[in-house]
């Protein structure tokens, strides 16, 4: 493979630079996790997403420090906010700004039934006016220094109609003064059923010309990334679902990107050591309580692992610190080749292949 010629990512003042990112991932992208992104070369990372108010309530104590907690190696990181009104979406912003991150994220696309029902998240796709007054409202009370991005979904569903509300929003957001939007190539109304239609965000760019448009939806391998960009044009990607368990993504998009070849998966103990780092970092955040919070990260951690249907079995019964050195004891003492989490090495590299 030759070196191969990216984009340079840029959130109005703020650049990146390496275009594939960490998106905001619910009950997930907390500030453990974002650090590993960081250090296995994610440019960028997004906290989880937060109700506007709950920041707005949220009281600073010990067992609520995870929230808002900030790591000195996570700049540049930007902090998601989802909710209903306009001025509440506001506060919301400036609490994430008063506690350290440096670029507001506005969700409008989540697609889960009960965000939905509350009149959040992609409920704003199908009422363009109030979905650009928040937007507004939020631009005016940041510093101007603090880019405002916009996460969407490519409508409610695939009716003309809801086309037309997705690109009016997108249009006045840009005048409102949006640095960049990152567009899920999936409707709201599919959740994460079917495929994500990248000729879409293909459309978006297009349209967008100059300004910052991320792509979003079916990025589960290193090459998938840079086929994301190459065929849609895209500024960058953000990796959700294919970064947890898995910062090792990120590095491996580096090195194609870089010309060099594909990666090996991690090896056992490779995966081992990020593991316990992973487990350190939660413990210093959460105290007693990480044991049960790491335990969805070692389930997706495992799919890397060449044992992973016993490993997971391990995974779902611990339950203190203990239970964790008993695993990483088990099973990842003994060096072995790891595997491509989520498929086949055969597939990941068939589609490194057809990235060159």
């Amino acid at each position: 493979m030759q070196q191969l010629d990216l984009p340079t990512l840029r959130l109005g003042c703020l650049e990146p630079g390496f275009p594939v990112v960490q998106a905001a991932l619910s009950g997930y992208s907390d500030s453990p996790m974002r650090v590993l992104a960081r250090r296995f070369g994610a440019s960028y990372t997004l906290c989880e997403v937060m109700l506007d108010q709950f920041l707005i309530a949220v009281r600073e104590r010990h067992k609520n420090r995870h929230f808002l907690h900030v790591a000195d190696e996570e700049h540049p990181v930007g902090g998601q906010l989802m909710g209903t009104l306009p001025e509440q979406f506001a506060a919301g912003a400036l609490r994430l700004v008063a506690a350290g991150f440096d670029v507001i994220d506005i969700n409008f696309g989540c697609p889960v039934r009960k965000v939905l029902g509350r009149c959040r998240g992609g409920y704003h796709l199908g009422q363009p006016d109030a979905a650009l007054e928040i937007v507004r409202r939020t631009r005016d009370a940041v510093p101007a220094h603090i880019p405002v991005t916009l996460k969407m979904r490519r409508g409610i569903d695939d009716s003309p109609e809801s086309r037309d509300k997705f690109f009016r929003i997108l249009d006045g957001a840009w005048e409102a003064g949006v640095a960049a939007v990152t567009v899920h190539g999936r409707t709201v109304t599919q959740k994460y059923v079917g495929s994500s239609n990248w000729d879409f965000l293909r459309e978006v760019k297009r349209h967008a010309g100059p300004r910052t448009v991320l792509g979003s939806g079916d990025l589960f391998t290193a090459p998938d990334c840079l086929r994301m960009i190459a065929r849609t044009g895209v500024d960058g990607v953000t990796v959700a679902r294919g970064a947890i368990g898995n910062p090792w993504i990120f590095q491996q998009a580096r090195a194609l990107a870089a010309g060099l070849p594909l990666p090996d998966p991690p090896t056992v103990r490779q995966q081992g050591r990020v593991l316990a780092e992973h487990f350190r970092l939660a413990e210093q955040l959460y105290g007693d309580r990480c044991c049960t919070h790491m335990r969805k990260f070692g389930i997706r951690y495992a799919a890397s692992h060449p044992d992973f249907h016993q490993l997971r079995e391990a995974l779902v019964r611990v339950r203190q610190r203990a239970d964790w050195e008993a695993v990483l004891l088990r099973f990842y003492q003994d060096d072995r080749p790891g595997r491509y989490p989520g498929a086949e090495a055969h597939r990941v590299q068939s589609a490194c292949e057809a990235l060159a």
